[in-house]
């Protein structure tokens, strides 16, 4: 399985909103079994982004 379009969208806007904050990118993994992207920002903050783009921030 691959990610969709609007989860590509929706990380690559993310990701350049998050460097241009100066934050650290730790992580970033595609999770097959559930079809989401996750991102781990430094050590404590978790964003996954569904198969419609939609972002949750933990």
């Amino acid at each position: 399985m691959k990610p969709t379009v609007e989860q590509l969208e929706a990380f690559f806007d993310f990701c350049v909103r998050i460097s241009n904050l100066f934050r650290d990118i730790t992580l970033v993994r595609f999770d097959e079994r559930s079809n989401r992207i996750v991102i781990l920002i430094g050590e404590s903050i978790q964003v996954e982004i569904l198969s419609n783009g939609e972002k949750i921030i933990e």
